[in-house]
C-alpha cells in the first residue's frame, strides 16, 4: 500500500524542470572612427585615376573601328598618287619634294577631323555611349580621354599623309628642294592635323551624328569657306578656320590674292586661331555631354 500511494503522489505531482539561467555579457561593437569611413562621392583623384583605363578603352575601339583603318588606308594610297601625279603633270612650273609633299596635307588633315568625329559619333551610332559614361560617371575623364585619342589619331594620320606625299613626289623623280625649314614646317602640319581631329571631335560631341557632321564638315571645308572667303573682307577672312589652318603650310595658295598673302597671319598666329575653334568646338561639346547625355 505503502508503495502505490507513493508512485500515485508521484504521478499527480510532477516534478517541473526550470531552465538555468547564464549571465551572458554583451559586448558592444566599436564605432568605426569617422576619419575610417570612405567618402559617399568620389574624390577627384578618384576620377583621375580612371584616366589610364579611359584611354586604353578608346585606344581599342579607335584601332578596332574599320572606319579608322579605311581612313589611314586612304590617306597612304592617295597621298602617294596624288603627289605622284601633280609631279608628274604640272610642267610650266619647277615643283620639289620640300613643297609637293605638303599638297596633301589639307586632305589629310580633313580625313583626321572626320576620325575625330567617328571617336565620338561611334559611341552614339553603336549605342556605347550610355555604357561608357555609366562605367565612368566622370564625365570629364571621358571628354579628356577622347580628345587625347584623337589628337593621337589625328598626328598619326598626318604623318602618314606627310610620308605619303614626299614619298609620291619622291617617286615622281623631283629635286629635294630647300630643306632648312622642312622640320619645321612638318611640325606645323603635324599641329594642324592633330587640331583637326580635335576640331572633328568637338564637332561630333555637338552634332551626336556621325553623317551630318562628317557631311557639314565636308561642305564647310571645301565649298562653303571658299565662298564665305570670296564675300568676305581678306582682313576678315584670314580668320576663317581652314584658311589659318592651310596657312601652316609651305606653299601659298594660288586663289589667294597678293594682298591677302601680305596680310597673312604668321603660323603662330594661325595656329592660335585654328586651335580656338577646336578648344571652342571642344568646349561646347563637353558642355553638351554634361548637361543633355547625362543620362
Amino acid at each position: 500500500m505503502t508503495t502505490h500511494a507513493t508512485t500515485h503522489a508521484t504521478r499527480s505531482h510532477p516534478t517541473t524542470s526550470h531552465p538555468t539561467r547564464t549571465d551572458a555579457t554583451v559586448h558592444p561593437m566599436p564605432a568605426t572612427p569617422l576619419s575610417d569611413r570612405r567618402p559617399a562621392t568620389r574624390s577627384r583623384g578618384d576620377d583621375a585615376r580612371t584616366i589610364g583605363a579611359a584611354l586604353r578603352s578608346d585606344w581599342i575601339k579607335a584601332s578596332t573601328v574599320r572606319a579608322n583603318r579605311a581612313i589611314l588606308a586612304v590617306t597612304l594610297t592617295g597621298g602617294l598618287a596624288v603627289s605622284w601625279a601633280v609631279s608628274v603633270l604640272v610642267t610650266d612650273q619647277v615643283l620639289t619634294v620640300a613643297e609637293v609633299g605638303f599638297y596633301w596635307t589639307s586632305v589629310s588633315s580633313m580625313l583626321a577631323a572626320i576620325a575625330g568625329v567617328l571617336l565620338f559619333g561611334s559611341e552614339v551610332q553603336h549605342g556605347t555611349l550610355a555604357g561608357a559614361v555609366t562605367a565612368g560617371p566622370a564625365r570629364w575623364v571621358f571628354a579628356f580621354a577622347k580628345t587625347l585619342t584623337a589628337a593621337v589619331a589625328g598626328l598619326l594620320i598626318g604623318a602618314t599623309g606627310l610620308v605619303a606625299g614626299f614619298g609620291g613626289a619622291a617617286i615622281a623623280g623631283l629635286g629635294a628642294g630647300d630643306t632648312s625649314s622642312l622640320p619645321a614646317t612638318v611640325s606645323w602640319a603635324l599641329l594642324f592635323s592633330t587640331l583637326s581631329a580635335v576640331l572633328g571631335l568637338g564637332i561630333g560631341m555637338i552634332v551626336r551624328h556621325s553623317t551630318g557632321a562628317i557631311a557639314g564638315f565636308l561642305v564647310w571645308g571645301f565649298v562653303i569657306e571658299n565662298l564665305v572667303k570670296v564675300f568676305l573682307a581678306e582682313e576678315a577672312a584670314r580668320f576663317l578656320p581652314f584658311v589659318a589652318g592651310n596657312h601652316l603650310l609651305a606653299y601659298d595658295s594660288d586663289l589667294e590674292s597678293a594682298h591677302a598673302l601680305a596680310i597673312a597671319l604668321t603660323r603662330p598666329e594661325n595656329a592660335t586661331v585654328f586651335g580656338s575653334y577646336a578648344a571652342a568646338a571642344l568646349a561646347i561639346g563637353t558642355v553638351l555631354l554634361y548637361r543633355r547625355d547625362a543620362d
